[in-house]
Parts: C-alpha cells; structure tokens; sequence
C-alpha cells in the first residue's frame, strides 16, 4: 500500500470513529428542543416546507447529471483525491463569494441563499462521485449522493442511522425504493434545516449578515467536502481488499 492510502485509511478511521460517536448529553438536550420547536409548526407548513425542498434537491439531483462529466477512468487513488481536494477548494471558494454578497444584501437576499447553496452542494457532490469513478446517471448513484448529504448534515442520532446505510452500502442498495418519491424526504428537509438554522438566521442580521453568511457556507462546504471523501474511501478500499474495511470501536460521548 502507497503513503497516500495509508493516510487515507488513517484519515477515514478516524472519520468512522466520528460517525459512530454516540448522541451526547448535548446532542439529545438539542434534539428534544428542535422536536418540540418542529411540533409547534401546523402539518400544512412540514408538508410544503418537505414539498419545496424535495423539488429543489430533485430538480438539481437530475439536473446535474447533464452537466457532470464522465467518470473518471484509469487513474491512481491518489490522483483522484488530489482532484476532489481540488474540486473542494473551488466549490468552498465560491459558496464563500456566494454567502457573503447574500448575506450582505438584505433579507431578501438572504433568503436567495438557501437554494443557491442547495446547487452549489449537489453539485459539488456529483463532481466528487465521477472523480472517485461513480456514473452519477445511474439511479442508485444518485441515492447515495442524497445518504452522502444526510450524513453531513443531520443530527447525531440519524449520522449514526445514516452511516450504518453506507458503510453496508452494496447490502442495503438492494433494498432502496426504484422511485425517488419513496425517499424519506421528511426527515431529510427536518434534519437538514435544523442542522442549518442557527447560521442561516444569523446571516440574515443586518451588518454582521455577509460576514456570518460567508464563514458558515466556507464550513458547510468543507463539512461536505469531508463527508463525500470519506464515503468515497469507505467504497475504495472495499473494491481493493474484497471486504469492507471494519468499523473500529465506538467513542463513548465527551462529558459536559
């Protein structure tokens, strides 16, 4: 095995570890507020809140694979990396630009943000997935790319759910729905907009909104960015050693 694989495989343990952490005293005290906060909005206003943001994410998840380019073929583990590191920075570069100009211009603006990032993400992941060799056409591989943006960006009770669905990925791909209406887009929009909510609704406060706006879209990037890496790495070295590479042992959460 090359230094650029055993690096990543230390990299990816160390991810898994973070994956598999259990919810903390913090982790379940924020998740018990945002179910009663969730609880207090009226079903109409879940029903098209999940209706939009279905729409958003399908109409870029399908639209994307017409402007991806093909996977990328013959090339070495660490080429590939080398271009999603790439690929990363340019995509954090612009969220960044992006976050910043809509945070500075008002509320309107700032509400414009959220779609926008939204493309900028799938993007970014679709871009990832035909690096690492994966055609983003064929539908379960758009599926994954939806698992990929779940884990990054969800609590730490479903970042365990989700994890376990990818780390068993060619198991649980036989069981996934041919309709990507059958997709828990529910939890999906839930888990995605709390896990945003604090730093979108500070970017909408006037004099502090572009600074706030371009910081948080740098870090969900790179969160993003991290997450698809190691997704990637976890299929990689299955292909390579025939077997998945084992989960090591979980942390016990950190006192508060």
């Amino acid at each position: 095995m090359n230094p650029d694989e055993q690096q990543a495989r230390i990299e990816l343990r160390t991810w898994q570890l973070r994956m598999q952490r259990k919810p903390s005293f913090l982790n379940n005290f924020a998740r018990r507020v945002q179910v009663r906060l969730n609880a207090l909005l009226p079903e109409k206003v879940h029903q098209a809140i999940t209706g939009a943001i279905k729409q958003m994410v399908r109409g870029v998840l399908f639209g994307s694979q017409h402007t991806t380019s093909r996977p990328l073929a013959e090339a070495t583990f660490a080429t590939r990396e080398a271009e999603v590191r790439a690929r990363i920075r340019d995509y954090r570069t612009m969220a960044t630009a992006e976050g910043a100009v809509t945070g500075a211009g008002g509320f309107l603006l700032g509400l414009a943000d959220f779609p926008l990032l939204i493309g900028l993400k799938i993007k970014l992941l679709f871009d990832i997935a035909a690096l690492y060799g994966y055609d983003v056409k064929e539908f379960p591989e758009r599926l994954y790319l939806l698992h990929i943006f779940q884990l990054a960006f969800s609590s730490q009770h479903t970042r365990n759910e989700t994890y376990r669905r990818l780390a068993t990925w060619d198991e649980y791909r036989h069981t996934l729905p041919a309709d990507v209406h059958e997709f828990d887009w529910r939890t999906f929009q839930q888990e995605y907009r709390d896990y945003i909510d604090l730093a979108k609704m500070a970017q909408l406060v006037p004099v502090i909104g572009a600074a706030v706006g371009a910081v948080a879209n740098y870090k969900l990037i790179e969160q993003l960015g991290d997450t698809a890496m190691n997704c990637y790495r976890l299929r990689h070295f299955a292909t390579e050693d025939g077997t998945l590479l084992s989960p090591p042992t979980e942390i016990s959460p950190q006192p508060v």
